[in-house]
């Protein structure tokens, strides 16, 4: 069992396979007994949840809307002003956090029509900051591109996995992510790079271009079969290439970390 509490961050662009890598580790990491999991879906489009097959009542979005009519104006707030308000959304977060499979899960979602994603994002940071102090293990699974990591919403982490397909360009974008991360001064302990959908005779050229790629995960049919019937990936059985290839990539960086199992 995990002494050390752990942060995972899952990034990358858009549609590289980020929440089939994160839901995969969530259900690897769940089997470890005594673990307990927080899973995140930083990503306003809200897909880990049907991909863990677990249904969110309410997300981090519908607690803003509940708080303030308009974060411009605190006299909207539909709240009294007695109650603290770190308090107040720590309680609100707590009731909406979903507990299934070995794991608790907490979706950013968004907020109601158009503007801003400010006062969101400073709350999914203070329930990430807070909520992450009370499990062994957090994954997170971000919103496609760099927001979260240039917008600080996410600031300390222990590993920090960038998700590509097997292009150099994706490639090159993967790389960006842990320079952004280093000038934007977040704190995160190992980073590395994992290419997704890989097929017979890319691996090589995969590991060429870059030596930060610490997995690569082959391309699989059956998650284009469980995607297009809205299957969870969580029920991809163990000896999918896609769950072999993911539990390789634990044991080569989170299970080997020397702080793993620490008495």
């Amino acid at each position: 069992m995990a002494k050390k509490r752990y942060t995972i961050t899952v990034s990358g662009k858009g549609g590289t396979g980020k929440t089939l890598i994160s839901t995969t580790m969530i259900k690897l990491l769940s089997q470890s007994q005594g673990l307990r999991i927080l899973a995140i879906d930083a990503d306003p489009a809200v897909s880990l949840p049907s991909a863990l097959g677990v249904k969110v009542g309410k997300t981090i979005g519908d607690i803003r809307e509940e708080i303030f009519k308009d974060s411009t104006n605190p006299a909207s707030m539909k709240v009294p002003l007695q109650v603290p308000l770190d308090m107040m959304i720590e309680n609100l977060i707590g009731e909406i956090m979903v507990g299934a499979h070995g794991f608790h899960l907490l979706a950013m979602g968004r907020p109601e029509g158009p503007g801003c994603y400010c006062l969101l994002n400073d709350i999914l940071r203070y329930a990430i900051d807070k909520f992450t102090k009370k499990f062994d293990v957090t994954v997170i699974d971000c919103e496609a591109g760099l927001e979260h990591l240039s917008r600080r919403t996410i600031r300390d982490m222990d590993f920090l996995f960038a998700v590509t397909d097997p292009t150099k360009r994706g490639i090159n974008t993967a790389e960006s992510i842990k320079k952004l991360a280093g000038d934007m001064e977040l704190k995160f302990g190992a980073s590395g790079i994992i290419v997704n959908k890989v097929t017979k005779g890319d691996e090589a050229f995969c590991r060429e271009i870059s030596s930060d790629v610490v997995g690569i995960i082959p391309l699989d049919e059956s998650v284009a079969q469980y995607d297009r019937i809205g299957k969870p990936f969580l029920l991809l059985p163990d000896d999918s290439p896609v769950v072999v290839a993911v539990r390789g990539i634990l044991e080569r960086t989170v299970w080997s970390d020397e702080r793993w199992n620490q008495h």
